[in-house]
């Protein structure tokens, strides 16, 4: 966690207003721009801490946007930077939310608004198509093959046998775990 200054609070809350703003198609679409804004371009996390952060994000309970805000401004800024992102990211959305409500029969029998929602889908694809591989990228070029055999099987156990994605989270924790005592085990023998 880094000290953070009121230039600093006020990118990060700025920041994230600009992508709640701008971002349709859910959580994993907001993470993608985060990743740019705040890996790629302002340096103030690496890709590893923002590929963590966002598995951290999405096995808690709640909104992965709201719970990656949370995550990215601690780790920015500490408490003051985990408050200023929430607001950032939680304000685009109450503001759209507030008006859609009040206009709701103008906007539900809308013909364009329902063409443009249309049209919204095949930009949300090509985002999360982004997330992934981004994402996965990173994993594939580790050249790791029990993680890449994980994240070939929670694709294949999401997609074709549309299995709970808290089940594949906590096997793919329990792989983890696994692996990791494993490793301790053969490096104490080792000595």
């Amino acid at each position: 966690m880094k000290k953070a200054g009121g230039k600093t609070l006020l990118k990060l809350f700025v920041s994230m207003l600009y992508i709640s703003a701008f971002t349709f198609g859910g959580g994993f679409v907001i993470v993608t721009l985060m990743k740019r804004k705040f890996v790629d371009e302002l340096h103030w996390l690496e890709e590893q801490e923002m590929l963590d952060l966002t598995a951290l994000a999405q096995s808690s309970p709640g909104a992965i946007a709201v719970n990656a805000a949370i995550l990215v401004g601690w780790r920015v800024a500490g408490f003051a930077g985990m408050l200023v992102a929430v607001l950032g990211t939680i304000l685009p959305p109450l503001l759209i939310l507030s008006v859609i409500s009040a206009f709701y029969a103008a906007f539900a029998s809308n013909r364009y608004v329902a063409l443009v929602l249309k049209g919204m889908q095949a930009g949300v694809a090509a985002v999360v198509l982004d997330v992934v591989f981004s994402l996965g990228s990173k994993v594939a070029r580790e050249r790791s093959p029990l993680q890449i055999l994980v994240m070939i099987a929670a694709f294949l156990a999401t997609f074709f046998f549309k299995t709970n994605v808290v089940l594949i989270i906590l096997a793919a924790a329990l792989i983890g775990v696994a692996r990791a005592l494993w490793l301790r085990r053969r490096e104490g023998g080792a000595k």
